[in-house]
């Protein structure tokens, strides 16, 4: 299976994009997503069953065209903001030159109507033809600046498959064409001297209407550009954050690269205030570094050799060198844009409705625009009104925001989510999250820093404190467990002796055995100490009230009992409870998981006022219990560090990893919380019920829009209350509903999260 982009070319509005799902559905393949915004394609197929050559025929023969992002002619995947900014430039271009036409046409066919003064050569009904001709004239331009809308429409239309600019093409083609028929109408008058058909046909010129229809509609979209392009500003934010060429050291000597060709293992050289450009880890000198971009975190943080660096975070201070330990492809703020973009491109289940009617919208439009056009004549017998309500009706209907009332949201909340330090890996992720009744909670790492410190030492009159420490120091010196490193970190801070343990042996889940100066020890938990009938003497009691108070008791024995316990607890992070109490606020049901002891964990949950807990659970455990409460009909979002919690991140409805943004967490979860603060889980759950409110906002006025418009475009409130709408004012009515969906989604930019 394989994953392909494209680009395309071509789509307006959401009709041409169901019609190039549509075409491409039809192949072998198991997944397409079309994009409007990027006017791009996600393939998911199999090659060995499909070629891209056939689906490049597919799009091509639903009347656009494609081509392989990565393709030697494309070789780099255009990023949001120069898709953007070519998008606005051409619409710009388009609107200037139409523009000037248009303001001629208009002064010529309407000024005199406003009370300007009339064009010598134009007045008088022997000037008619002459004025016909010049608006003809003037009006050919605008509709050859603008003939995307007739190509595609008309090419859309021949195939079964109408769109947006279908509407647009027949309304103005229409109107031209009925222009043309009155010039016609107008040199028979002039040629037999017939006053009549002159009177009659002297105002049925509808080359303004047709000028003026393309011109508007060009105009809304020039503003709907603009402010797509507004949404693009936090990943433009972050693309600025790495630097386009980078100094690295080449056999001693210094030598500037682009940062494209920066490979693995490269020396590079950053100077105070310059950003780094890819991940790596630092081989000399030190320095202070901004990582707010990344992590929040407002307050620089110290680095030296040995220190991890992330791309796009700012060098501070002093002059260090780094090992490049990913290209600019694979580097954390790559992965990053890569993911916001793939959440922009994928399609929230909330779109399928607009999918579906916009799919069905278009060929009902037309067949109303043909009863419209067939009633009036049968009403009214009258040409020139029959023929403006049915261009009415099918301008007015076009659907640009319907197609633009889901992907312009998505765009906006998940731009703002990123800025925040929140990365939503698809737009379905960010719709199921408010849905979602119960949050699991992982314990260590999610609603702990999993940074554990020593509380308590207690001892029997065998030994000291001090002395305990340093068998216990000594046996942990070799262990990688976080337990044993916070104990040996303990002792060296009190300046205890460590000693090198003669023998050494871990058992997995249970502690460790150890010699130290020819005497044996153990260490570990109760289980350990029953497996090896070492006697607890009067510490059982002691240890059960230190797990009752959230600590975790760490038992050191010898073969004549335990001599003492050392009790460790792992510090709750600072925005837990009030981040809990949100929850609860929101109507969630929170529940820890953890493998931690059940007096610990209980006692952490009624501290924390969690309402369930599941307790000494391994990581398969976890993945059973997420899929119980899945079976029980509930909508499950499961939050742990995205490494053990792996499976269980991937079974919950959403998945979110709390971490600085690792491959595993990207890989597993449908969200990840970069800063890996409690709050942003928080944050996380507002936006995506701020987005889905926002989204539904814009399907309403959108479908109230052309519910109200439609029937007076068609004329139905003519008779009674002489009510219709000219072609030119439903031209801009219809562009008015696109900018008004784009503007209402911006909105989104004013939420507050913190």
């Amino acid at each position: 299976m394989i994953k392909e982009n494209y680009n395309i070319k071509g789509m307006t509005c959401s009709a041409c994009q169901n019609a190039v799902e549509k075409a491409v559905k039809k192949l072998d393949v198991n997944d397409v997503n079309v994009n409007l915004l990027t006017n791009s394609m996600k393939v998911d197929y199999d090659k060995d069953k499909l070629s891209e050559k056939e689906i490049i025929a597919a799009v091509k023969d639903a009347g656009y065209s494609a081509s392989l992002a990565d393709e030697k002619s494309n070789s780099k995947k255009p990023s949001l903001e120069e898709i953007y900014d070519e998008e606005l430039e051409n619409k710009k271009k388009r609107l200037k030159y139409s523009a000037v036409f248009m303001i001629i046409l208009f002064y010529i066919a309407m000024g005199p109507m406003l009370g300007l003064p009339e064009i010598g050569f134009l007045a008088g009904k022997e000037n008619l033809l002459i004025l016909a001709l010049t608006q003809m004239f003037l009006t050919i331009p605008i509709m050859i600046i603008n003939r995307e809308f007739f190509v595609n429409g008309f090419r859309s239309l021949f195939k079964f498959m109408p769109n947006m600019d279908s509407l647009i093409a027949i309304g103005s083609s229409a109107a031209f064409v009925y222009g043309v028929y009155v010039i016609y109408k107008l040199a028979y008058g002039l040629s037999h001297n017939d006053p009549s058909v002159l009177e009659h046909f002297a105002h049925d010129l509808y080359f303004e209407s047709a000028g003026m229809i393309l011109v508007l509609i060009t105009l809304g979209k020039y503003f709907e550009a603009k402010a797509k392009r507004r949404t693009n500003g936090a990943i433009s934010a972050l693309m600025d954050l790495t630097p386009q060429t980078v100094n690295i050291e080449v056999d001693g000597e210094e030598k500037e690269i682009s940062i494209d060709n920066v490979k693995i293992g490269d020396i590079i050289l950053i100077r105070p205030g310059e950003n780094i450009p890819v991940d790596g880890e630092i081989i000399d000198g030190s320095s202070d570094v901004d990582e707010s971009a990344l992590t929040g975190e407002s307050i620089p943080v110290e680095k030296k050799v040995g220190d991890k660096l992330i791309s796009a975070t700012t060098n501070k201070t002093g002059f260090i060198k780094y090992r490049a330990e990913s290209d600019l492809k694979n580097s954390t703020i790559s992965k990053i844009i890569e993911l916001v973009e793939d959440a922009n491109s994928s399609k929230a289940p909330i779109a399928k409705l607009a999918d579906k009617i916009s799919s069905v919208f278009v060929p009902i439009v037309i067949t109303i625009s043909i009863i419209t056009f067939i009633a009036w004549m049968f009403i009214r017998g009258d040409l020139e009104l029959s023929l403006a309500m049915a261009i009415s009706v099918l301008v007015i209907s076009c659907p640009c925001a319907l197609g633009l009332a889901t992907p312009v949201s998505i765009m906006v909340g998940t731009g703002l989510a990123a800025k925040h330090g929140i990365l939503f890996k698809s737009a379905e992720s960010l719709e199921n999250l408010h849905q979602v009744e119960s949050v699991l909670l992982d314990k260590t790492g999610t609603i702990t820093s999993g940074e554990f410190s020593v509380t308590d030492i207690i001892t029997d009159e065998v030994i000291s404190e001090k002395e305990l420490l340093e068998i216990a120091a000594s046996l942990e010196i070799k262990s990688e467990h976080p337990l044993a490193k916070s104990i040996v970190k303990y002792a060296r801070e009190n300046e205890i002796e460590i000693k090198e343990p003669e023998f050494f042996t871990s058992l997995s889940g249970l502690g460790l055995i150890g010699k130290i100066d020819g005497k044996s020890y153990l260490t570990g938990n109760k289980k350990l100490l029953d497996n090896e009938d070492i006697e607890m003497k009067n510490f059982e009691e002691k240890a059960k009230l230190l797990s009752k108070d959230a600590k975790t008791p760490i038992y050191f024995a010898d073969e004549n009992g335990v001599l003492g316990i050392i009790a460790l607890a792992d510090t709750v992070k600072e925005d837990a409870k009030l981040s809990i109490e949100e929850l609860h606020s929101m109507g969630k049901e929170v529940i820890m998981v953890t493998g931690d002891n059940k007096n610990t964990a209980e006692s952490l949950a009624k501290k924390l006022n969690i309402d369930k807990v599941y307790a000494e659970v391994l990581p398969e455990g976890k993945e059973e219990i997420v899929s119980e409460k899945i079976k029980e009909g509930k909508k499950v979002a499961f939050v742990g560090d995205g490494i053990n919690d792996a499976p269980s991140l991937a079974r919950a409805d959403v998945g979110i990893a709390i971490g600085a943004g690792t491959d595993i967490a990207i890989e597993s979860a449908d969200a990840v919380l970069m800063k890996s603060n409690m709050s942003d889980l928080v944050d996380a759950f507002k936006l995506s019920e701020k987005t889905i409110k926002n989204i539904k906002e814009n399907l309403f006025w959108a479908f109230f829009y052309n519910v109200i418009g439609i029937p007076i475009a068609a004329g139905l409130f003519y008779s009674s209350f002489d009510l219709k709408l000219n072609p030119m004012i439903a031209a801009f009515a219809m562009s008015f509903s696109s900018i008004f969906v784009v503007s209402n989604a911006l909105r989104l930019n004013r939420v507050k999260l913190d």
